[in-house]
């Protein structure tokens, strides 16, 4: 006997323990206005804290155990420590820079940038010889007194605007350098918006009513306005990226959303059947608060996965989002009940009104569409598993080939004035020019001079520098040119060759010690470092997973198969992402995929996706217990009531994180689609034909647990008895 055919007021009896859920329901319900006076002012005070106190971004680069990094501290150790970076302003004049007149127009603009603020030296390209074979092309270079990530973009504009009035008759000038590529980008107010408005399109549709349909996303606002204003007094005391923020808006949107619609669609399911609002909001979060408490969990301890990589940066955003992702699961347990309660009425009528309707009209039950669909898959369960399993493995193929590295300003929308100054610099002086690599010599003036000959004869190096002595005269560092650009693969195996054979060469015939660093090394360094602890991450988050599965569903198989599907759909996205970003399809322009990120979208995604199987495999497993112990029964009652849910949910999750897709940042971009991919395919692909397919081939075996482990592992009910 199904949930539907149960008299009707078995259906509506709160249940006959009160677990903690039931406890938060009905305390939340019944203190509502406490409980939304509580979280107003939450987010109240936490933002008018963040408004007084501002933020304190860090961007932590440092690589422990690197060739680049050991070649930073050799640096600093000699007093040649960074002070501020530079800007180049480039500039060209197709009859020549040195033609009447253009002289004295460029030195008199650079005389105007050197007052500026944060400026603390300039050098003309007359001075420094800058200038191209040709004459055509040269660039000034402006010495800032702060490091790049904390330039303000306000100063950078002012340099950039007194550089351009020096522009007419033929003269260009464009500013180039990191603190220059802040002025092409924007914020993530469109990607959000757009976002946020296809949800609540998709939620009009799915439940009828504006009202219904704006309570998720409220939920979704309250818990990212909280937690992103707490990372913004957090960043004056602990290591935070500028760009975690708009991370933790691209997570906690979906999430919370997402969360708050499984909620609620089971307290919609109840009121139809009858419940009182009271009761089909505790029945609601007994039920479903349950999937989304475990889910949340698993999400969280994904994220926390990402610390094993020792990586500043990446370790701040992780624990950033895994708060995120805290609060938006406290704010569905608790707020959502709150809210509940005020329009628990309106709701009643609202959703009874519309059952009744469609009774009248003779339209299908709900999930009957998805019954069919899981009777047609279980008929053909083995084909249906193997179509869809070439399908997504077709799609993660092209993952085997991905490049990592970080994007320049060669990835930057060609209208920026980054993306013209270093087309520009490519032109006139080869596309080594803006990516050098930094040779640091540890062994006196001859040992550096004796680097630069060798270098200078190694294929792949288009030139080197003179050596260029530290303040103390212990050490020195050649300048060396790659003959290509600074994301191309070429560069990446003349790093390679420096490091295994040029250098050591030089070495062993001297004593002295020569390590490759710079931003371009730095970039390979990362790459590497990632790739190496992947495997560790990835033991990690399956690991942990794999042990709060069994705990919840009292099984092997079905974890197993959870983690191998999830690790799918993530191939499946990374394979996409390598095909658009790195490959350049659909007009992109290609680049290396940014080094952390298919990590952080391994945790990310692999934590979301147990959302669908959690909410999926629950309701199957609640069918398993109430029938005879009938597993495709069970298999496609648990789809009919959870398959219109799951799509809606994935749907969601797909237009917000494809969303981001319109933001200037190419990371969101990248983080964004390759996100909308991977939820695409798990909601559809996966939870709706490889789940149902998996579990009739497994049939009884999938509940199967050794009695060994089942004394073992602790109890916890999914699922109300």
């Amino acid at each position: 006997m199904t949930l539907t055919e149960l008299p009707r007021e078995e259906n509506t009896r709160p249940p006959s323990r009160k677990g903690v859920f039931v406890r938060i329901a009905g305390l939340a319900h019944r203190r509502r206005w406490l409980a939304l006076i509580l979280w107003v002012a939450v987010l109240g005070g936490v933002w008018g804290v963040a408004s007084v106190a501002g933020d304190d971004y860090r961007n932590d680069f440092s690589l422990p155990g690197t060739e680049s990094q050991q070649a930073a501290d050799l640096l600093e150790r000699h007093g040649a420590a960074r002070a501020g970076d530079t800007l180049a302003i480039v500039l060209h004049d197709a009859g020549g820079l040195r033609g009447p007149g253009v002289e004295q127009r460029v030195t008199s603009m650079l005389g105007e940038v050197a007052g500026l603020p944060k400026v603390g030296q300039v050098r003309s390209p007359y001075q420094d010889a800058a200038i191209s074979k040709d004459g055509t092309i040269g660039y000034a270079t402006v010495t800032l007194d702060v490091p790049s990530q904390d330039m303000p973009k306000a100063d950078t504009q002012r340099i950039f605007d007194a550089a351009q009035k020096v522009e007419g008759g033929g003269l260009r000038a464009e500013v180039g350098g990191d603190a220059a590529r802040l002025l092409g980008q924007g914020g993530t107010g469109a990607a959000e918006g757009v976002g946020l408005l296809a949800a609540l399109v998709i939620l009009v549709l799915m439940f009828g009513t504006v009202v219904a349909a704006g309570l998720p996303i409220i939920i979704a606002l309250f818990a990212v306005g909280s937690t992103v204003g707490a990372i913004v007094v957090a960043s004056h005391v602990f290591t935070i990226a500028d760009w975690t923020p708009p991370v933790m808006i691209l997570v906690g949107l979906g999430v919370g959303i997402d969360y708050a619609l499984l909620i609620f669609a089971r307290y919609r399911a109840e009121l139809v059947r009858g419940a009182d609002p009271e009761a089909a909001t505790v029945n609601a979060l007994d039920a479903a608060g349950r999937s989304v408490f475990f889910a949340g969990c698993t999400v969280i301890l994904a994220l926390l996965g990402l610390v094993a990589f020792g990586l500043g940066s990446l370790q701040g955003m992780a624990l950033s989002v895994a708060l995120t992702v805290l609060v938006t699961m406290l704010a569905s347990l608790t707020l959502l009940p709150a809210l509940l309660g005020v329009f628990g009425h309106r709701f009643a009528r609202q959703f009874a009104r519309r059952a009744g309707r469609r009774e009248a009209k003779g339209r299908a039950a709900e999930g009957t569409h998805w019954r069919r669909l899981a009777a047609l898959v279980q008929r053909r369960p083995l084909a249906a598993l193997l179509a869809a399993g070439v399908l997504l493995g077709a799609l993660a193929f092209p993952a085997l080939g991905m490049r990592l590295g970080f994007s320049d300003a060669g990835s930057d929308p060609s209208g920026t004035t980054s993306r013209q100054a270093y087309d520009l610099l490519s032109k006139g002086f080869g596309p080594g020019f803006n990516g050098p690599l930094l040779v640091v010599t540890d062994g006196g003036p001859d040992a550096a001079a004796a680097a630069a000959r060798a270098l200078a004869g190694t294929p792949g190096v288009q030139a080197a520098g003179a050596p260029v002595p530290t303040p103390d005269g212990g050490a020195a560092t050649v300048l060396v040119f790659p003959t290509s650009a600074p994301q191309d693969q070429e560069t990446s195996r003349l790093v390679s060759a420096l490091r295994d054979d040029v250098l050591p060469g030089v070495s062993a015939r001297n004593g002295a010690t020569y390590l490759v660093g710079g931003s371009t090394a730095a970039s390979e360094d990362y790459s590497g470092k990632v790739a190496d602890r992947l495997p560790l991450f990835m033991a990690i988050v399956v690991g942990f997973s794999l042990i709060l599965l069994m705990v919840v569903f009292r099984s092997v198989l079905v974890p197993l198969k959870a983690a191998l599907l999830n690790l799918l759909s993530i191939g499946a996205a990374l394979g996409a992402m390598t095909l658009v970003f790195q490959d350049g399809w659909f007009g992109v322009e290609p680049g290396p995929i940014v080094a952390y990120l298919p990590v952080m979208v391994f945790a990310i995604v692999f934590g979301l996706s147990m959302d669908y199987e959690i909410f999926l495999i629950s309701r199957i497993h609640e069918e398993w217990t109430r029938s005879p112990h009938d597993p495709s029964h069970a298999v496609r009652e648990g789809l009919a009531h959870t398959g219109s849910v799951i799509t809606a949910a994935g749907a969601i999750m797909v237009v917000i994180f494809g969303a981001f897709m319109l933001s200037p940042d190419r990371l969101l971009q990248q983080a964004g689609f390759g996100m909308a991919v991977a939820i695409l395919v798990d909601a559809v692909v996966i939870r709706c034909l490889i789940v149902p397919a998996a579990m009739e081939l497994m049939g009884r075996r999938a509940w199967w647990l050794p009695a060994p482990l089942a004394r073992l592992l602790p109890r916890l009910e999914l699922e109300r008895h």
